[in-house]
């Protein structure tokens, strides 16, 4: 009893021709990517070190210091500012190699304030007050 051969996947495809082979891609190995350790630093603190790394010059009593621009200060700090607690917001938004002058100066609040006022047009920010939400455009109805 003789057998006939069996067709197999491999037996039963069409022979590949050129123009088949052209307009398919080879398929190349990928090479693994090489990996690294990033620094465990999050997005806020990176804006932060860029903030940080950009002080504008402002005049304050005379001398010129180096103050991060309002725009970038962080809420804690204007907390900070809001409860009269100079020094400890100027430790952290004056250049470290101005903060020795700012405490040599020993400005008033009048000249620390034209001083920030300063700084904010320097770096192109108002420090206006925010207008909040607006009224609503719709008239109430009367009863």
């Amino acid at each position: 009893m003789a057998t006939t051969p069996r067709k197999t996947a491999a037996s039963s495809r069409k022979p590949r021709s050129a123009s088949r082979a052209a307009s398919r891609p080879a398929t190349r190995a990928v090479e693994p990517v090489e990996e690294y350790d990033e620094p465990d630093v999050t997005e806020a603190e990176a804006q932060e070190d860029e903030a940080v790394n950009k002080h504008v010059t402002a005049e304050l009593c005379g001398e010129e210091l180096r103050i991060i621009p309002p725009g970038a200060w962080r809420q804690s700090w204007h907390r900070l500012l809001n409860a009269g607690q100079f020094d400890e917001f100027a430790e952290l938004v004056f250049h470290p190699d101005d903060l020795d002058v700012y405490f040599d100066i020993d400005p008033t609040n009048s000249e620390f304030s034209d001083f920030v006022t300063d700084a904010a047009s320097q770096s192109g920010e108002s420090l206006g007050k925010s207008r909040g939400p607006a009224p609503s455009s719709r008239r109430t109805r009367r009863r």
